[in-house]
């Protein structure tokens, strides 16, 4: 677009102060702000705008004196505005006067309900291509209100999550570029939102500011064109948006980063162009979950509107009918709203085991998927938990039978009546009906075991890793002997147990297979269901991880997988077929290292590679050990032990582990060979990789020579 056809709304800040705290920056800055420096800083944004662009003023109001920054007046586009609609009441003076002056100017003004809160273009971006329209969501505006941007504007939305409240506004940490560039903070978003942003934008045009730029609001910009206008910006980062054929103006806004605010919050574009051919779109689902119980007492309520909003939610609660007395219960029906299906399923799941239930009268009948590979379930299958079950069928509820945790539903139609019972997937059969999504289950618990919850989310693992000495001399002594090992076309064996995968080491131990450290690797179930878990989705037992905290509902990831690699036959299946495209034993099949995965009573699925049959996985051990020069045992106390009880004298063994109890019970046996290194195993693969790297670099080679 040309200068003159793009134009900006700006207000003086005659009355402009930091009279109170709705935000991290704020604090500490009450009336700290010097009127004379912001209207110096005000003027020169000012001045750089029109000589880009036509910059229209409303006048400032006294009382509202954050009304400078117009961003928040609304969202505009092509003749229509959404008024904004302030979550704080010390914004919400400036409401009236916004709306004034767009109907003066002749705009189509549309108005959210009083008790929705959205705040514009603050946490409204659009695309500069035109093509959808990035809102944000989490702190001052709520997901609910997206429905009525896609509607009102008739465009496609894209709904972010803000996690950090620094950035409380979507336009303080994500600035849409022209050409389809994206300047922005990813850790100011969850997981759900970056995957989206991923999606929509390809990675040559997303431009990630550091911790530095964000917090000087470098992603609080405005765009004209190919120019990008800001408060401050790094070298780094002013050669990035350089190299992307933008030109960099900096102008000084420090009077109004003490509000939270710079250049963005500053101004309201208001000719945004309108495509013809984009049309409105949500992902937002809602539905209306029903509790019932000691929902105060227990702490019901609580916990479930929590699960929402950590989910990715957001609730409205319709009604709630408080019991009169101690013995009575209490009940409510709550409004779940998410970003999209994917999110909706993983929240409503959560508050199943807490208990609630779609409302009775909207649900008549689960959904049901036929089995038409034995062992294997329909996908999206609904995994079972500890509590007691039922099951909505034919308009009644059915209680499941064999209640056990990570199995499926089964339904039966039989002469007698409904039946539904708990299967371990291996046990399906074809023909059998088995319950998917989440529609028509509810738990059933009893009041004192609400009463006694664990207010903690059920999952399998939650401590972190423990520090550790160094150990980088015994490291470099076992990659001497890997290296020799290796170069005269000897064996080394692995032993390992899933802690490698939750500590981080399973990268480390499939660039080892890769680099042809490994002639074969011995296992449990475990420890090949959790490195396909990560490789597949991110996580191991439920943690993700790179950001080492649990995922909502994260606890059925395993089964998931289990279920994947059973359709497709094995792993090594699985690798040919492009389903596993990296890990331990993606590596394992590429470089034909075998592999034998014992199987043992504690077992999930199991994989159709582990062996159950435990004479045959003994055998199997011995057989893989045969002509060992070396065996690395990696953090699995009982497939250790067994491996160390069938390897004959001669062979050496490295036993790493956090608990000197395994590393001594190992040494007991005697051998001379054995060695025993207390430490995490994720910090001993990595340093591994790292020393066998030094080995093989091109300045010690030669210094060998």
């Amino acid at each position: 677009m040309t200068s003159s056809s793009i134009r900006f709304l700006m207000c003086s800040p005659d009355h402009y102060d930091v009279d109170y705290v709705i935000n991290p920056w704020m604090e500490g800055n009450i009336h700290k702000s010097s009127r004379d420096r912001a209207a110096e800083q005000w003027q020169g944004l000012f001045q750089i705008l029109k000589e880009r662009a036509v910059v229209d003023l409303v006048k400032p109001e006294r009382g509202v004196p954050d009304m400078v920054f117009t961003a928040n007046a609304g969202l505009v586009l092509g003749d229509d505005v959404v008024l904004s609609r302030f979550y704080h009441k010390e914004r919400q003076g400036e409401e009236p006067f916004f709306k004034q002056w767009f109907l003066e100017q002749g705009y189509t003004v549309h108005e959210l309900p009083k008790d929705l809160p959205f705040e514009g273009a603050g946490d409204a971006l659009l695309d500069r291509e035109g093509r959808w329209l990035w809102a944000g969501y989490g702190f001052r505006s709520e997901l609910d209100s997206h429905p009525y941007l896609a509607k009102w504007l008739d465009i496609e939305v894209l709904s972010l999550r803000l996690m950090d409240d620094r950035f409380y506004h979507l336009d303080t940490c994500f600035c849409p570029l022209t050409g389809g560039y994206l300047l922005y903070y990813p850790p100011a978003f969850d997981s759900y939102s970056n995957r989206l942003i991923e999606m929509r934008v390809p990675e040559a045009k997303r431009i990630a500011v550091s911790e530095a730029d964000a917090v000087k609001f470098a992603c609080n910009a405005v765009n004209v064109n190919h120019t990008v206008i800001l408060n401050k910006a790094t070298d780094d980062l002013k050669h990035r948006l350089a190299a992307a054929g933008f030109e960099v103006v900096e102008t000084p806004l420090t009077e109004f980063l003490k509000a939270g605010g710079a250049a963005k919050c500053l101004t309201l574009r208001v000719t945004e162009p309108v495509r013809a051919e984009v049309h409105a779109s949500a992902a937002i689902e809602s539905r209306v979950v029903r509790m019932e119980g000691h929902l105060l007492d227990a702490g019901l309520i609580n916990q479930a509107l929590d699960l929402v909003v950590e989910g990715g939610g957001s609730f409205q609660v319709l009604n709630f009918n408080l019991g009169e007395q101690r013995q009575s219960t209490s009940s409510a029906e709550v409004k779940v709203t998410a970003p999209s299906h994917d999110v909706m399923e993983t929240i409503v799941s959560q508050l199943i085991d807490l208990g609630a239930v779609a409302r009775p009268q909207e649900v008549c009948d689960t959904n049901l998927e036929t089995v038409t590979l034995a062992g294997v379930a329909p996908d999206d299958f609904y995994v079972t938990t500890i509590y007691p079950t039922e099951v909505r069928v034919k308009c009644e509820w059915v209680k499941v039978r064999n209640q056990r945790m990570d199995a499926a539903i089964v339904v039966h139609d039989t002469p007698t009546g409904i039946t539904a019972e708990c299967k371990l997937l291996r046990d399906l059969q074809v023909g059998e009906q088995v319950i998917v999504g989440i529609e028509g289950i509810r738990t059933i618990r009893k009041t004192e075991s609400r009463e006694h919850r664990n207010t903690q989310e059920f999952s399998f693992m939650g401590a972190g890793v423990s520090s550790e000495r160094r150990v980088e001399l015994v490291v470099e002594q076992i990659a001497w002997e890997l290296r020799q090992i290796r170069d005269r076309g000897g064996k080394v064996v692995v032993t390992a147990g899933p802690v490698v995968i939750h500590t981080g080491g399973g990268e480390h131990l499939a660039k080892l297979i890769r680099d042809g450290y490994v002639q074969a690797l011995l296992g449990g179930n475990a420890i090949a269901v959790h490195d396909i878990e990560q490789s597949m989705m991110g996580t191991s037992l439920g943690v993700d991880m790179k950001r080492g905290v649990s995922v909502r509902g994260g606890h059925r990831h395993h089964l998931k997988v289990i279920n994947t690699i059973r359709r497709c036959g094995t792993i090594a299946d699985a690798v040919h077929q492009g389903v596993l495209t990296n890990g331990i034993f993606y590596e394992c099949v590429q470089h034909h290292v075998p592999f034998s995965l014992a199987g043992s009573i504690r077992d999930d699925g199991p994989l159709p590679d582990t062996q159950m049959d435990l004479l045959k996985a003994q055998a199997d051990y011995s057989r893989l050990i045969q002509g060992a020069d070396l065996i690395l045992m990696l953090s699995s106390m009982l497939h250790s032990i067994g491996v160390g009880n069938m390897t004959p004298a001669g062979v050496k063994m490295v036993c790493v582990d956090i608990n000197p109890a395994v590393v001594t019970k190992l040494s007991d046996r005697g051998s001379v060979e054995s060695v025993g290194v207390v430490t995490d195993v994720g910090l001993f693969l990595s340093l591994m990789v790292q020393q066998l790297e030094k080995l093989t670099s091109p300045y010690h080679l030669a210094q060998m020579v």
